[in-house]
């Protein structure tokens, strides 16, 4: 039964790669780094979101556009696409290729203005707990769509909110599948009139002091311009969220599309190798296939073609 699983397994894999032979890893890693040196940063002041808010790059940061940013989530690091993306700011000397690359992604969800009146009696310990057992639910979808199942370990800073600015964040302490190394999900959500400004720093987690750091300077240098910051609400026309700051934490935004829908950005700090790795891994199987076959096949003359066995046709 073993024997005939792995026969059929193998002949699978020499049809599919006979099909679509592996690409040479050298010419694929020369492809990712001919993307990855098409990426323009950028540094001074950039407006985004057909004049939502502004940002403010300081020396030691970078900004990239929503098109570049798209470019290194997607073709480098082998994300699935996410609409709204407005950019993403990144330490000078970011290697979008390099495995100590950790970068700030920035999007906008448009739900209403949140009130903070819960600020002060939010119970951060009860709100871990029930994220941890939402988690549970959440993972059979990623699962289904092929991504590791998360366990939420922790706080790796717990939330904290600044009255004055209207900016709160926090961080999570993240494991996906059997990786040795956890996640830092890093957080950072800026109030606005009619809706928040969402900043997910993505890292990990030996990587904490390095952003914990950072954090200041990424407060400071993002904010809504006049017009759409906090203080320009008005009760009379604007619409108020469905949500506060509690339902923020624990993902409210990506509350009416399903339960942690925004934690799709925490698969990249492992999901950068995966191409590489892949294509690796169908080299390998293109050489030992070309071993097997040569080990096991019947003395023939040169010129007749190898036809792989044909897998059973019973499923016993």
């Amino acid at each position: 039964m073993k024997i005939r699983l792995l026969v059929c397994l193998l002949a699978l894999i020499s049809v599919a790669l006979a099909a679509d032979p592996a690409p040479d890893p050298a010419a694929r890693e020369a492809a990712l780094r001919k993307i990855a040196a098409g990426l323009t940063y950028r540094q001074g002041s950039t407006v985004i979101g057909d004049g939502l808010a502004k940002i403010s790059v300081p020396e030691k940061f970078r900004y990239l556009d929503a098109k570049d940013t798209e470019a290194v989530l997607v073709n480098l690091w082998g994300n699935p696409h996410e609409s709204g993306t407005l950019g993403a700011l990144v330490p000078a000397g970011f290697d979008p290729l390099g495995g100590d690359s950790w970068l700030v992604v920035i999007t906008y969800a448009e739900d209403g203005y949140i009130k903070d009146d819960d600020a002060a009696t939010l119970d951060y310990a009860k709100m871990l707990a029930e994220m941890q057992a939402g988690m549970k639910d959440a993972n059979a979808e990623r699962e289904k769509q092929g991504y590791a199942p998360v366990q939420i370990v922790g706080w790796a800073k717990p939330p904290r909110y600044d009255a004055a600015t209207h900016k709160l964040y926090w961080a999570k302490q993240l494991k996906f599948g059997s990786e040795k190394v956890d996640t830092l999900n890093y957080n950072i959500r800026m109030l606005g009139r009619r809706g928040v400004l969402v900043l997910n720093a993505v890292a990990t987690m030996p990587q904490l002091a390095e952003v914990e750091a950072a954090t200041p300077a990424l407060l400071a240098m993002v904010d809504f311009q006049e017009g759409h910051r906090y203080a320009d609400f008005n009760s009379d026309t604007d619409k108020v969220a469905t949500y506060g700051l509690a339902a923020l934490v624990a993902g409210g935004i990506a509350a009416k599309a399903g339960f942690f829908k925004l934690l799709w950005v925490g698969i990249l700090a492992f999901k950068k190798l995966i191409i590489i790795a892949a294509i690796a891994l169908a080299s390998y199987f293109k050489k030992f296939w070309a071993w097997f076959r040569g080990r096991n096949a019947a003395p023939a003359l040169p010129s007749t073609k190898h036809t792989p066995p044909a897998p059973p046709t019973d499923p016993a």
